[in-house]
């Protein structure tokens, strides 16, 4: 059986961690995209504010199998 799979690519963020911000766009994506199979972190950035990290933001890239 062989499949065919799609990669979109989103933005999350988190005030937490950089490890919450992917979790919670995994959480995301999984929301609106069925089969949802992996996700790739591609880039990492943070906000500074008043001399310490606000917040961190993740560019992933989603791969989830499509179906017929």
């Amino acid at each position: 059986m062989s499949a065919v799979a799609r990669v979109t690519e989103i933005i999350a963020s988190s005030t937490v961690s950089i490890e919450d911000a992917v979790k919670q766009g995994v959480a995301r994506a999984n929301k609106t995209l069925d089969n949802v199979e992996g996700v790739w972190v591609k880039d990492i950035k943070a906000t500074v504010k008043d001399g310490g990290i606000a917040e961190w933001r993740v560019v992933l890239k989603i791969t989830f199998v499509l179906t017929d």
